[in-house]
């Protein structure tokens, strides 16, 4: 049995009601890790910033509580993956990538070096000039062209 209830009220917000029966409107799901272990260590936090819940495992919920998280969880976060660098503008920085994401076709513009990120599993995460970062899952898998285009930039 789980220790919380959680549900949706009329206004579309989620309604939490603790183990000791307290309830927290407004609550979001914030992943701990979201990269390196999405699954793992969410918690729901109340409108005022304090943990309402701490969830060690999504995979251990039951499946409509689960489906309300990961569908807020959905909402708030924007991570396109990138699947093809198509090109680059210089080889200098700032940059100006054309890149084609699991969202569509894009423009990012890379100001440094430093702003890619290795990641454990050897995943790159990319922040552009804009602050919406972009997602590498596995570079080897890239086709030719973007492994060259990206290793010019490693």
């Amino acid at each position: 049995m789980t220790p919380f209830q959680l549900h949706r009220n009329p206004h579309g917000q989620l309604v939490c009601t603790d183990a000791q029966g307290q309830v927290h409107v407004g609550v979001l799901p914030v992943r701990a890790f979201p990269i390196t272990a999405p699954d793992e260590g969410v918690s729901l936090v109340s409108p005022e910033g304090q943990e309402v819940v701490w969830i060690e495992r999504l995979s251990d919920l039951p499946s409509p509580l689960r489906r309300l998280i990961e569908e807020e969880l959905a909402q708030r976060e924007f991570m396109p993956e990138i699947t093809r660098l198509v090109a680059v503008s210089s080889f200098a920085t700032p940059s100006t990538w054309n890149v084609e994401t699991d969202r569509g076709r894009t423009q990012l513009v890379l100001k440094g070096e430093e702003d890619i990120r290795r990641l454990p599993g050897g995943r790159l995460l990319i922040a552009d000039r804009d602050g919406v970062s972009y997602l590498i899952r596995d570079p080897a898998a890239l086709d030719r062209a973007s492994r060259r285009l990206l290793d010019r930039f490693l």
